[in-house]
């Protein structure tokens, strides 16, 4: 899920000692190499929440192209955690009946913080204005030393305007936005993406800002910030800076209409309600496999 800002890093870097250079980051996700055939539940997330998507961006550091470029890399930063902990809240094993799947461990929610911490002390000093650096350090000292039990925010919003969360599912969205002190204007192109694409792993953060785009938000001058988390455990971010506006449908060009829509609940929840009743237990998978054995 992180692969799409770690290419976008590793270009950074090449770009130092290949000038007038061009590169292609090609971001996907293949659901079908990573089906999980079981029937443990914890392993199960994959193939509810994943779908099958991807994007591509063209990158270079050749001036005379400054004209026509959209954005451009203002700052980048990538955070690899090494316990054991963080390793195995979210890995590719075999369950106890041998088929191969990713498993998400309780260690989740706590890596993805860590991770989280650790890579914005690398990424905000680059971006915030030295004020707010300032302000936040006097403020988490005061309180520390309070021994208050309440973390102080930094404001985000003091030097970027807009917010690409990874939509790697509710949880991960709502975690990260109350970690930043977002707003649910700050969420939703993130909370709209995963309710129209669902998670696209690498490519997800493009649809995001394809949101944003397709509701005309960026404006020249305003700085994006791009997070994404993924197994690892790793955090990677960026920070764009848009250089002219853009309104381009692009993805979203059959459906940005209807967005963001009333409601969220699923309308099927309801209607398919049934399928959890008792009297549908019927009839057991471990059945119907024992069942094509004595045929």
């Amino acid at each position: 899920c992180s692969a799409s800002l770690v290419g976008i890093d590793l270009v950074r870097r090449l770009f130092t000692v290949r000038p007038n250079a061009f590169a292609l980051v090609v971001s996907t996700e293949n659901i079908g190499a990573h089906w999980y055939q079981g029937k443990d539940r914890s392993f199960m997330l994959s193939n509810v929440l994943f779908r099958t998507g991807g994007a591509s961006i063209l990158l270079t550091n050749d001036p005379s192209w400054k004209g026509r470029a959209i954005l451009n890399l203002v700052a980048s930063a990538r955070t690899h955690l090494s316990s054991d902990e963080a390793y195995g809240a979210a890995l590719q094993v075999e369950d106890d009946q041998g088929y191969r799947g990713f498993r998400l461990s309780k260690h989740l929610p706590q890596a993805a913080v860590e991770a989280l911490v650790h890579n914005f002390r690398v990424l905000l000093p680059k971006v915030l204005p030295a004020w707010e650096i300032a302000r936040y350090v006097v403020v988490y000292s005061y309180t520390f030393c309070k021994r208050r039990r309440r973390t102080p925010l930094i404001n985000m919003k003091s030097g970027i305007q807009h917010f690409c969360v990874h939509p790697g599912g509710r949880a991960v969205i709502d975690g990260v936005g109350r970690s930043l002190g977002l707003g649910e204007e700050d969420l939703e192109p993130s909370r709209m993406t995963l309710h129209r694409f669902g998670n696209t792993s690498s490519g997800g953060l493009w649809y995001v800002l394809g949101y944003m785009e397709a509701k005309k938000r960026l404006r020249g001058g305003e700085k994006v910030l791009m997070i994404s988390l993924g197994a690892g455990f790793m955090c990677n971010s960026c920070v764009w800076e848009v250089l002219r506006d853009v309104g381009d449908v692009n993805v979203w060009g059959d459906c940005i209409q209807r967005y963001p829509p009333l409601t969220l609940v699923n309308p099927f929840a309801d209607k398919f309600d049934w399928i959890h009743q008792d009297y549908m237990n019927f009839i057991r998978l471990e059945d119907y496999d024992r069942a094509q054995f004595d045929m």
